[in-house]
């Protein structure tokens, strides 16, 4: 479960098994609550329990990282077809 990204509290990672076999997605945890979005298009798929307006926070971290996360994603992708 590597964390990709850290903001606000909020840590943004990927489950290694989900990696080659789901599409793009990211998983974000806070306080014991964790939520599921894809990112193409983000979209939020599990919220948790999050708040509505924590959910907002997060796809506006999502977009203002998608490139760095769409990327690292497949790195992963790539480690896991390829290796």
């Amino acid at each position: 479960m590597p964390v990709v990204l850290r903001v606000n509290g909020y840590k943004f990672f990927f489950y290694q098994a989900d990696v080659a076999n789901e599409p793009p997605h990211i998983h974000v945890s806070k306080e014991g609550n964790e939520a599921k979005f894809w990112l193409d298009p983000v979209k939020v798929v599990r919220e948790g329990r999050f708040r509505k307006s924590d959910l907002r926070d997060i796809e506006r971290i999502i977009d203002d990282n998608l490139e760095f996360l769409l990327s690292t994603w497949e790195k992963e992708k790539s480690k896991h077809v390829n290796g």
